[in-house]
């Protein structure tokens, strides 16, 4: 257990800290089978997530190899990346690739399969450079005793060569069923133009191969019984207790160095619109607070998107409840925030800007980790959002929640007439926007249910 003295288990590399715990075990070499020697680092990618850092070396014969693996929870949902490779900086792009990546470029129908190269941290131009040493490793031999397949190698291997000197634009495609996959924006805070980032919901089997299993399926193995938990009171996790007034609190680990941590829940409603779950986070180890607000109904009919005007202090008092689902745009900013960025929160427009500004503050861009992005276009860009909280610049916020679980205050007196700051839209979701959602499988097990397909 961590106690408030203690340090977190995942901590930055800072000059501060001298002597980073570094844990040696000692491990076979699968080069010369000697004893080599494995060194495991917990340290943060700022502005991504925690991570294990792995090197093995062996003084036998000299090899080494370096790994990383995600140091957190797989994510809720799979994530894919596309790039669209055409000069120098696309090449240099960092990206963070798991065990459960799966690249692929499509002009040259070339693919590696997830869980065929460990994790690690490199660029698009390493990627490309792995894989040609791979191809490359027993060609010697292979001239030898296949010459013809030692022929289309060497052929497929000066294509790969004409892909890093950009003889043409190309495609990156990675897909990753844990969702710990990361691709660097040269542009931020704008939105990356060569670059299309989409998350999808996971298969049964994706699920299966992440170890990953529903309740139900836990259920039904008798193994999978665990005696050493107390037995819970189903009274005590009732909706109804929870509904009460009452605030809940439970233990978990602390999101940012996964100590543990206290987490308070409480159920309220919010006037005109319906139920939230308010959830929040403190950690006493590393003093990181957190928190989220998430909807206590389901999914709407309906997507919304709203269209607010933000010109006066009193555009600001707005009471605003953001979904994890909602996106939020601000056209004149250029500026393009994904949902899952700021989380859920009840907020007010004032605040909702202001969590940006800071978020973007404490990105790696201003703080000097990514080389890439240590130029002076944050800083203006986080003038820009000063002089808009000042009043000084007039914005449009747009928030797009394809769940319809977001709201935006009306300063409108009648809450039947209009409000001329505000715009609001209903509309049909996309079949990739229900797909995000996991709607598209809940009504196929619907169907399969229907005609009693197993």
């Amino acid at each position: 257990m961590c106690s408030v003295n203690d340090k977190p288990v995942f901590r930055e590399l800072t000059g501060e800290d001298e002597e980073p715990e570094v844990t040696e075990i000692e491990s076979l070499c699968m080069n010369c089978h000697a004893n080599g020697t494995t060194r495991l680092l917990l340290t943060k990618i700022p502005y991504y997530k925690n991570v294990v850092i792995m090197s093995f070396s062996c003084e036998a014969c000299g090899y080494e190899n370096n790994e990383i693996q995600p140091g957190g929870a797989y994510a809720e949902l799979g994530v894919r990346w596309k790039i669209h490779v055409s000069t120098q900086r696309d090449l240099n792009r960092q990206v963070v690739k798991s065990d459960y990546t799966s690249v692929r470029i499509p002009e040259l129908d070339f693919e590696i399969p997830a869980q065929s190269q460990k994790g690690e941290v490199t660029t698009v131009e390493g990627i490309i450079t792995r894989a040609i040493a791979g191809l490359t490793q027993d060609q010697q031999t292979r001239r030898i005793d296949h010459p013809e397949a030692a022929g289309q190698i060497d052929a497929f291997v000066a294509r790969l060569e004409g892909l890093k000197g950009l003889e043409t634009a190309w495609t990156l495609e990675l897909e990753d069923i844990s969702g710990n996959c990361f691709v660097e924006n040269p542009d931020m805070p704008r939105k990356d133009p060569h670059c299309e980032r989409t998350e999808f919901k996971r298969t049964k089997d994706q699920n299966h191969t992440l170890g990953v299993f529903t309740h139900d399926e836990v259920s039904d193995c008798p193994a999978a019984t665990n005696t050493l938990l107390p037995p819970v009171d189903p009274e005590d996790c009732s909706y109804d207790k929870l509904a009460a007034d009452e605030i809940l609190k439970f233990r978990t680990n602390c999101p940012d160095c996964n100590a543990p941590a206290d987490t308070h829940m409480k159920v309220t409603n919010i006037p005109y619109f319906k139920e939230v779950v308010i959830m929040a986070t403190i950690c006493d180890a590393c003093g990181h607070r957190t928190n989220e607000v998430k909807s206590g109904g389901g999914i709407e009919d309906k997507g919304v998107r709203f269209e607010l005007r933000v010109a006066s202090k009193e555009d600001f008092s707005r009471d605003i409840l953001k979904s994890e689902t909602c996106s939020m745009e601000i056209p004149e900013l250029q500026l393009e925030v994904g949902g899952r960025a700021l989380g859920g929160r009840f907020t007010t427009a004032e605040g909702l800007l202001t969590a940006t500004m800071d978020q973007l503050g404490e990105s790696p861009g201003v703080l000097g980790d990514a080389p890439a992005l240590a130029n002076d276009s944050m800083d203006r860009f986080i003038d820009k959002l000063k002089q808009v909280l000042s009043c000084e610049r007039s914005v449009t916020i747009i928030l797009d929640d394809p769940a319809g679980n977001s709201y935006v205050q009306s300063l409108s007196d009648d809450p039947g007439q209009p409000d001329e700051g505000l715009k609001i839209t209903r509309y049909e979701r996309t079949f990739e926007q229900n797909e995000e959602l996991g709607l598209n499988d809940m009504k196929t097990e619907a169907y399969e249910d229907m005609a009693g397909v197993k």
